[in-house]
């Protein structure tokens, strides 16, 4: 991708180069919905294994985008769907503390079901030169499969761990997964089976993260 200011860094903390990405969707969610309190308890699942899984992915420098709904919240920001969604009186609130993103992160806000439609994802991507796309996150026959299905039309690698999505029945998630399967050539085996350092092809990123995460604890002690 040409980059006219120069620039090779698009924030200092996060790989600004990964073949593999892992895409979060609208995991922070207040859960708000018909079906919310059916999906609460799965929805919660879903979150521990994302939350492995990211830690994993972060061993081996592959970095997490939020791409996340804005609710309708068209004055909000990242941060204020966060609050919003981690609130006491939410129920989504379990699941948004046990994902809250940090500064590691990216994140995109969509107004739509897919992660690409009118957003500034597929230019994060281009800059992140990314070609495999792990996607986590809920519904899985809504806005993941909108999101899987953009990515496929844009030739990205497709991966959709089965533990780590969640639809409103199972009978709609194990359709849309055996359609991704079948139709996007998506990868939907456990995130458990998932060889990321293979997928990551290098330590390079693992280690600029260990480097930065380094020099913070060496500030706080520092201030401190």
């Amino acid at each position: 991708m040409s980059n006219p200011t120069g620039s090779t860094d698009l924030h200092g903390n996060a790989p600004d180069h990964a073949p593999v990405v892992l895409l979060i969707i609208d995991a922070i969610n207040d859960l708000a919905f018909e079906e919310g309190r059916e999906v609460l308890g799965k929805a919660i699942r879903m979150a521990h294994k994302i939350r492995l899984l990211k830690a994993r992915a972060r061993r081996v420098g592959i970095p997490a985008i939020y791409v996340n709904d804005n609710f309708g919240r068209w004055r909000s920001d990242f941060r204020t769907v966060v609050a919003h969604c981690g609130r006491s009186r939410s129920r989504g609130r379990e699941g948004t503390r046990l994902l809250r993103p940090d500064s590691f992160d990216y994140f995109v806000l969509k107004p739509k079901h897919s992660g690409f439609f009118s957003t500034t994802l597929e230019l994060l991507l281009e800059h992140l030169q990314a070609r495999t796309l792990i996607l986590c996150g809920l519904l899985t026959d809504v806005c993941v499969l909108f999101t899987a299905q953009d990515a496929y039309m844009r030739g990205y690698r497709i991966v959709v761990p089965a533990d780590c999505v969640v639809a409103r029945t199972p009978a709609e998630g194990t359709r849309a997964l055996a359609h991704m399967h079948r139709v996007l050539e998506a990868d939907t085996r456990p995130s458990t089976h998932l060889q990321l350092s293979a997928r990551a092809r290098s330590r390079g990123h693992a280690d600029r993260i260990k480097r930065v995460a380094k020099g913070r604890r060496t500030i706080r002690r520092a201030v401190a």
